[in-house]
């Protein structure tokens, strides 16, 4: 039933999300003149490594790191914007749309964050299907924080519930959690 879910919201979304998209992409573009899409490797339900589409709100040369490891200088200008209002991750409704994303589940890590990777195996977070938006990222939490993250991640396990799944869409529309942890972290801290 939760697939059917996310199938049936993934495409009432995409209409509006695809416009969205187009263009900030033009606006990316123009401002760091590459790719304004970009795939990278994070890890899913069991472990699994999958590629993950987003737009583009950091420089090119990058390290692949999360986000409160990059920090704020990275960021672009047009980044900034779009990282406040979410709009980064709506190219991931391609990933629900193919399965290896949810709507609502754990915010998939990368494979480099090695801590976060073996608090959520301890915490059994990996029996979940990753989601755009989750219970920690309502709560206000980031990578940053990875067994705090893992156990608040692991409240989401058990039997799903569509009202559940609708709150937290709800409060993430509405911005709960809408904290950058590139914004807050900064490299020479």
């Amino acid at each position: 039933m939760k697939r059917i879910f996310d199938l049936i919201l993934s495409c009432m979304i995409m209409p509006f999300a695809i416009p969205i998209c187009l263009l900030s992409a033009v606006v990316i573009y123009m401002e760091c003149k590459a790719s304004p899409f970009f795939w990278q490797l994070r890890l899913g339900r069991d472990e699994r490594q999958f590629r993950l589409l987003k737009l583009r709100t950091m420089t090119v040369d990058t390290i692949d790191a999360a986000s409160h490891v990059v920090g704020q200088k990275q960021i672009l200008k047009v980044g900034r914007v779009i990282r406040a209002i979410k709009i980064d991750e709506l190219p991931q409704l391609w990933n629900v749309l193919i399965g290896n994303m949810s709507l609502v589940g754990p915010r998939p890590g990368l494979p480099v964050q090695r801590e976060l990777t073996a608090a959520r195996r301890e915490h059994k977070v990996f029996t979940l299907l990753p989601g755009i938006t989750g219970v920690s990222q309502i709560a206000g939490l980031d990578m940053s924080a990875p067994w705090e993250l893992a156990r608040v991640d692991a409240t989401y396990i058990g039997p799903w519930r569509p009202s559940r799944d609708l709150a937290i869409l709800f409060q993430t529309i509405l911005g709960q959690g809408r904290g950058d942890a590139a914004a807050k972290h900064d490299l020479r801290n």
